[in-house]
């Protein structure tokens, strides 16, 4: 464990990565509940909750095009640190609008430090390990989550709802260090097909846009389904199920727990068999998941509901990441990487609006079967339209003997 840690790529890069994700986690139970305390409108709440994903739309190719200037490690810390900023601000913010406002700050930050996260990682990791080392840093993500709601919950019930934001902006400044400190540019000096790096400008994408297009369908509605439950669970849990934020939090914890401990398995179905073989069964039983949810009328039910979903998610851990890395072109992946999270992120901004809009127009429990929808889809997408992307390492050319 101690060579672990003295690892500098795991203080550089998955130790932040960590400490990001429990920052994030923190906020899981507290935002919709948050949210829910400024307005009884689920439209507004839902239109709250999506300005996350929509800050993270504005600054998806901004990143990209920073990327083709700045070192990862350079955007990486602007992205973060506006974060941090934004997500404190939230504990001064008087109403709904600012907290919108600060919101989509958080979302920009977010796509500068995830997309130039990505970037760094299709660099510094060989093809055949890339499933592993992104399900990695996938686990990780949900390894912050484990904790991060509970403590989060906990929080907000004895200290109030806006003391969470000052605890997450704290560790983002932990993560900001490391970064800092033991991040440098050799440890992105692999790339993993021999090509090296060119500003060749937007035109190089086109031959790229067409796996752009239908994988991005998928992902879509994958990122759809994702959201879509982030916002409908802490929600049906409070409203429907008359839970406090505590008990959000620590389910939501639970689930963070189920859905971790997969992320190594996801990892390797994905590169020994191939991406679709991880991300088809994931959102199929996501979709599962998430149908069953308007038939749960008491928590055990409902945690064996969430179970569920859990263990669907897990089983795509780092899988969009990875098919992103798949696709890129190596001359121009910070740019496509913008794309892919643009794409992305459009479902991650339609997933909140579903669950309020049709929450305001019909129940907080119907809205559940129209999330299951778009996992569904997902997983019909990727099967069907969705040629698979794992590729094998070309070996060096052996020189004939003299």
């Amino acid at each position: 464990m101690r060579e672990l840690y003295e690892h500098p790529f795991f203080r550089a890069f998955y130790l932040p990565a960590l400490l990001f994700s429990f920052a994030l986690g923190l906020l899981i139970p507290v935002l919709p509940l948050y949210a829910a305390s400024l307005t009884d409108s689920y439209g507004l709440i839902g239109i709250a909750l999506s300005a996350e994903p929509l800050g993270r739309l504005i600054g998806d190719i901004p990143a990209g095009l920073l990327l083709r200037r700045y070192n990862p490690k350079h955007v990486m810390l602007l992205g973060i640190s506006l974060f941090c900023v934004a997500t404190a601000a939230l504990f001064f913010a008087p109403g709904l609008i600012f907290m919108i406002i600060f919101r989509l700050m958080a979302g920009s930050g977010q796509a500068f430090y995830g997309i130039s996260r990505h970037t760094f990682a299709a660099q510094a990791v060989r093809l055949t390990s890339r499933g592993r080392a992104l399900s990695l840093l996938g686990g990780l993500s949900r390894g912050g989550q484990l904790l991060g709601p509970v403590l989060g919950g906990a929080i907000a019930s004895q200290l109030g709802l806006r003391t969470a934001f000052l605890f997450s902006a704290a560790v983002m400044l932990v993560a900001i260090f490391l970064i800092s400190r033991y991040m440098t540019s050799e440890m992105a000096a692999h790339e993993v097909d021999g090509v090296v790096k060119q500003k060749g400008g937007w035109q190089t994408l086109k031959p790229s846009l067409g796996g752009l297009f239908t994988a991005g369908s998928g992902q879509v509605f994958a990122q759809m389904i994702r959201a879509g439950r982030q916002a409908l669970v802490p929600l049906y849990a409070a409203e429907v199920l008359g839970l406090d934020v505590a008990a959000v939090g620590l389910i939501e914890s639970f689930a963070a727990g189920v859905d971790m401990s997969l992320f190594y398995p996801a990892g390797l179905i994905m590169d020994r068999h191939g991406r679709k073989w991880a991300i088809v069964p994931s959102f199929s039983l996501q979709a599962l998941g998430m149908a069953l949810i308007p038939f749960t009328g008491h928590l055990a039910t409902f945690v064996g509901a969430v179970t569920l979903i859990s263990v669907g998610n897990g089983l795509s851990s780092g899988s969009m990441m990875t098919m992103g890395a798949d696709l890129a072109p190596p001359e121009n992946r910070g740019e496509f990487l913008g794309l892919w999270r643009l794409v992305g992120d459009l479902g991650s901004s339609g997933g909140p609006l579903i669950v309020g809009g049709v929450a305001e127009l019909l129940t907080l429990a119907s809205t559940a079967w129209y999330v299951s929808a778009t996992g569904l889809l997902a997983a019909l997408i990727f099967y069907f339209f969705v040629p698979e992307t794992r590729k094998h390492e070309p070996q060096p050319v052996k020189q004939p003997a003299d």
